[in-house]
């Protein structure tokens, strides 16, 4: 994540296999990356930004050659505490890592959740991406003036959803919008969905005023006229969309999310260096580079304890921002 302005932030689960494993004849023995039944946590519903991430490192892996028979599977609940928690109580597995990024760093903060990321084992951060602002292809709303100009004259009756909890980066972006355009972030009617596939339909519906997501998210989406993109907000365009960075447009905002990969406490040396080893490999294949550029991700690669020192940093921002807001 960069966040380069003043920011604001407002403040069970059943297991669900999604889609048969994964399979590939390579099996990683030269690389030391292979790990016969590694199970791939995602922490929210089927077609997020972690369960897009999970299933691209998981397919690449495998048609590299690097591994086999990955298991990929969802965990959803309070905005994906509840399979970090699932996680940390699974000491000791070398054969289990999860989806995650900066959603799940706020939602252990707004949820008061019992584990922290600090309580995993790091292995690295794979990507960064902007966010989009979009609506549905009937929206009234033609560019992201007209947008703020609505938002502006009625923000509590102007709902936003987003695919993370308070706290997260589809919360985050928003109030860094509202602060930019003039509107005091807690006048804003923010509708948390657990991922952006759940947001989706929100938005389609027209039963919230607008979306931000993840640019990977909703590119099928935008490429195919469902839905509106109004503005991105990072530093600079997204090659191959028509819509203007927030910056350009006028709001002061700068803001990218980022998404990685954690394990359980309490591995081996050995199967640490096999998991970090794994997304080395996965990191320098053509199939992983081929996926960055369709997806609109961004290269963020940093593993171990670098990703780990980055990790605690991120916490410390989220708490220090929320102290700030009174939240």
């Amino acid at each position: 994540m960069r966040l380069r302005t003043p920011l604001a932030l407002l403040g069970a689960a059943v297991l669900v296999l999604v889609g048969p494993p994964l399979l590939t004849t390579g099996s990683g023995t030269e690389t030391g990356t292979r790990i016969p039944g590694l199970r791939l946590m995602v922490p929210n519903t089927p077609g997020g930004g972690y369960d897009i991430t999970a299933r691209t490192a998981a397919r690449n892996a495998e048609d590299a050659g690097l591994t086999h028979n990955i298991q990929v599977f969802n965990l959803p609940g309070a905005g994906g505490t509840v399979g970090l928690s699932r996680l940390v109580s699974e000491h000791g597995n070398g054969k289990l890592a999860m989806s995650m990024g900066l959603g799940v760093v706020g939602a252990v903060r707004s949820n008061d959740a019992p584990k922290t990321l600090g309580d995993t084992t790091p292995i690295a951060r794979l990507t960064e991406e902007q966010d989009v602002v979009v609506v549905a292809e009937d929206s009234p709303y033609r560019t992201i003036d007209d947008l703020i100009d609505a938002w502006r004259d009625a923000p509590g009756r102007l709902p936003v959803g987003g695919g993370s909890s308070p706290g997260g980066p589809d919360h985050l972006a928003p109030m860094l919008m509202a602060r930019a355009a003039g509107i005091a972030p807690k006048q804003v009617n923010y509708i948390p969905f657990d991922g952006g596939g759940e947001l989706l339909a929100s938005i389609l519906g027209n039963k919230v005023g607008f979306g931000v997501s993840g640019v990977g998210e909703y590119l099928d989406q935008i490429k195919a006229g469902e839905l509106r993109l109004l503005a991105v907000t990072g530093p600079e365009r997204v090659p191959g969309l028509d819509a203007p960075t927030l910056q350009e447009a006028g709001y002061d905002v700068n803001f990218t999310n980022w998404r990685g990969l954690v394990a359980p406490p309490g591995l081996t040396d050995a199967e640490r260096d096999t998991l970090v080893a794994l997304a080395e490999e996965l990191h320098d294949s053509d199939e992983w580079r081929t996926s960055l550029k369709q997806n609109g991700w961004d290269d963020a690669f940093l593993t171990g304890e670098e990703f780990g020192d980055f990790l605690d940093a991120e916490d410390k921002r989220v708490v220090s921002v929320l102290k700030e807001l009174g939240l």
